[in-house]
């Protein structure tokens, strides 16, 4: 007979609390904690990959001696080591039988993953970054990629991902600036809540981090303080996670490292209590950035020891310490035991906990240790085709052509073609930091990458066959060449590993390793260059920019990156990419984020001119687009009203291509300084030569909301003007439209996106 929390037609959080009713103190904490084997093999400061993972590792309990009260999570069992993907499935399937028949109610371990760029395995397929994912603004691609990386990942026993970064960049400078989406709310919630609700359509737990405002620190340094005010907070930084909990449906938050206002976010009851559970409903759980409850008494010094830091922690709302036992373990226990600590907060937390592995089905009468890929009996392939399909469709979309001077691009199919730069014949530049290559895979160097990976030199090869392409490892190798395509980009790595990724901040936006000095030779040869980045983040481009023949941008492309970008050199592909962040002219003047008011911008009140050298959402193309006929069903609304904003796009060139519509909002006067420029709804539009569609946008007024004081969020009347735009910087139609009636306050219940049909018209020239 089964018991009471094991019944199937009991609702989740009926079972759990059967479940916790059941458990002693000592059972119920130990599902709060989890544990990382193997994060000790090679400890030191260049084998960490997470800040202080040596010496925390030095306290945590062994295996063994935890498991008679059972266990909440397993760290990393793939991601922590090269390993064989079969071979692993089968010692994690073994891992967790061991774990349920050791505690009296056989209950097996969550098991949690990185996921930032595909699953961070050995031998598992990369994907770009998600700064290319931003450049796609394709949330609709993001999402399949997402349920497939999630399949893959639910099919050899994980449960939960680390994944999507939720933050808005706010400093080019940051190195996680990889990691994020881009530096406009709006891009980074929808693609954002696009890779949410994949993962959890494939069943795994999606985790939105960081918890918040950590992209806003000071000096672009890493876990450095945020100083930013309410409105700030509240209409860029937390608009992403908010539509992610609502639309997506992510059952799962991190806090985040920094402090904000000298509050740290991993104990700020405000933050993920107040505003997340109270306010905005969240019923999920709320995990730990690593290590991030120790570093409230290590790091931030708001706590006197590891049992201040759990009690600080637990009252906050963080439910589980990630990535392994510290603070929730004998110290909370010891307080607890005493009164300091209530028993109520720790059943709290191991409600929220077990409801969570009773919608995993962990607490089904028949689970099985067994995970899909096992029922097969054939080896474990993590790089499928239709994985590798996905990340190919991604890396292309996300290609954005910045620049191309009297045609030079596509390059002739029988050109003389010298490649360039030190990163050329290297397939560094593809992968960004959470890539398992260069997490992991760097302190490894005996054994493959795992993956099948061209450099762009060899890729570029393969796309001409006919052509003579040669690498030039200096620029006199260059000098009788017909174009030099130049590769410059990043090498990713952490801490200080790399010129971009976690910890690897930089004091400004030169081209880094000396690049800059061979590209200002390369352009001496009189030879025209292509200019190939593969970077992190965007770099300074005015020197170069009037000398250069053409400019391609990617972002960590991942394994189908270089025949992505050798399809573009060739014209095999027409880029379709735009800047999720713009390119500064000049590598200081940060931060520079478009989403800025008037003050924000040029003028003459300072002599340091921010405006970028390429705007956000920018992009060229290989075809000509026409923007015909905008127009708005009324221009004339109440504060609660909307209206379809139209469109008629017409491809004029001679080559299909695809247009990205940007609808920007432009509230001439409000109550506090706004933005100039506020994207609020975009659409692809794919063409072939000759075809026209109507773009439709969905506008409401809840779309011009902003936050007047903390907790109150407006839409007033007044003139508005709804700019039509290929990039932020680049207006082609004007639709003006003027709200009237009262002031109306809007909270949970207002529309967060603008919805977007794209309708096929006439042909231009029928047949």
């Amino acid at each position: 007979m089964h018991s009471p929390w094991q019944d199937t037609t009991l609702p989740a959080e009926t079972r759990a609390a059967e479940l916790l009713s059941r458990m002693t103190l000592e059972e119920k904490l130990a599902q709060l904690v989890g544990i990382w084997p193997g994060s000790d093999a090679g400890e030191g400061d260049d084998a960490d990959v997470a800040p202080m993972q040596s010496e925390i590792n030095a306290t945590t309990p062994d295996l063994q001696s935890l498991l008679a009260d059972g266990l909440g999570q397993l760290t990393r069992p793939f991601g922590t080591a090269p390993v064989d993907p079969t071979e692993k499935t089968r010692a994690l399937a073994e891992d967790q039988r061991r774990i349920a028949d050791a505690n009296r109610f056989s209950v097996p371990a969550l098991v949690h993953e990185e996921c930032l760029t595909g699953f961070a395995a050995w031998q598992a397929a990369i994907f770009p970054s998600p700064l290319a994912w931003g450049a796609s603004f394709d949330p609709d691609l993001v999402e399949h990629a997402a349920r497939l990386i999630g399949e893959s990942m639910r099919s050899v026993g994980i449960h939960q991902g680390l994944a999507p970064v939720l933050d808005v960049l706010r400093d080019p400078r940051w190195g996680r600036t990889e990691e994020t989406i881009g530096e406009d709310p709006y891009l980074v919630a929808t693609i954002g809540t696009g890779y949410v609700r994949g993962l959890e359509t494939a069943g795994v737990v999606a985790t939105l981090k960081h918890f918040a405002g950590h992209a806003a620190s000071r000096g672009a340094r890493n876990h450095a303080p945020v100083s930013i005010g309410p409105r700030e907070l509240a209409d860029v930084v937390l608009f992403p996670f908010e539509m992610a909990l609502r639309e997506g449906g992510a059952r799962s938050v991190m806090s985040a490292y920094h402090d904000l206002d000298g509050v740290p976010a991993s104990g700020d009851a405000w933050l993920l209590t107040e505003l997340l559970r109270e306010e905005w409903g969240f019923t999920g759980t709320v995990v730990s950035d690593y290590f991030a409850v120790s570093f409230l008494e290590l790091t931030h010094r708001v706590a006197g020891s590891p049992a201040e830091a759990a009690a600080l922690a637990l009252a906050a709302g963080i439910d589980v310490e990630l990535p392994a036992q510290r603070a929730y373990g004998t110290p909370l226990l010891k307080a607890v035991q005493s009164g300091e600590v209530a028993e109520e907060l720790v059943d709290r937390s191991v409600l929220r906990v077990l409801t969570q592995k009773a919608e995993l089905g962990l607490l089904d009468a028949d689970w099985s240790p067994e995970p899909p890929a096992l029922a097969a009996d054939a080896p474990v392939d993590l790089d499928p085709p239709a994985l590798r399909d996905a990340a190919r469709r991604i890396a292309e979309e996300s290609v954005v052509l910045l620049a191309n001077r009297d045609d030079a691009l596509p390059l002739a199919p029988g050109a003389r073609i010298a490649v360039a730069g030190p990163l050329a014949d290297d397939v560094a530049p593809l992968l960004g930091c959470y890539t398992f290559p260069r997490h992991v895979g760097v302190r490894h160097p005996e054994l493959p990458v795992g993956v099948d990976l061209a450099s762009p030199f060899a890729a570029l090869r393969a796309e001409f066959p006919g052509a003579d392409v040669t690498l030039a490892k200096t620029p006199r190798d260059a000098a009788g060449a017909d174009v030099v395509v130049m590769v410059a980009g990043d090498r990713s790595g952490l801490f200080g590993r790399g010129t971009s990724g976690e910890g690897c901040d930089a004091a400004d936006l030169e081209l880094p390793d000396g690049q800059g000095e061979l590209l200002d030779q390369l352009l001496d040869i009189g030879v025209p260059v292509v200019l190939v980045l593969l970077t992190g983040r965007p770099y300074a481009l005015g020197r170069f920019a009037d000398r250069l023949a053409a400019c391609v941008q990617t972002f960590f492309p991942g394994e189908e990156g270089s025949g992505a970008l050798a399809g573009v050199l060739s014209g095999r592909i027409n880029p379709s990419g735009r800047l999720p962040v713009g390119v500064p002219g000049g590598p200081g003047a940060q931060p520079a984020p478009y989403l800025a008011p008037p003050l924000g911008r040029r003028g003459d009140a300072s002599n340091i001119d921010p405006t970028p050298l390429y705007p956000f959402g920018h992009g060229l193309s290989y075809t000509s687009f026409a923007w015909e006929d905008a127009s708005a069903d009324a221009t004339e609304l109440g504060t609660d009203g909307g209206t379809t904003v139209r469109l008629t796009v017409t491809n004029t060139g001679a080559l299909a291509g695809t247009e990205v519509v940007q609808l920007y909002l432009h509230d001439p006067v409000a109550r506090v300084a706004r933005p100039v420029n506020r994207l609020i709804g975009y659409a692809r539009v794919t063409l072939e030569p000759g075809r026209s569609a109507e773009v439709r946008l969905g506008f409401h007024a809840d779309l011009t909301a902003y936050t007047l004081a903390p907790g109150e969020r407006i839409v007033e009347p007044g003139a508005l003007e709804l700019r039509l735009a290929a990039s932020s910087d680049d207006v082609r139609h004007t639709v003006p439209v003027t709200l009237t009636g009262p002031e109306r306050r809007v909270g949970l219940d207002r529309r967060l996106r603008c919805p977007v049909t794209v309708h096929p018209a006439h042909p231009v020239h029928p047949a």
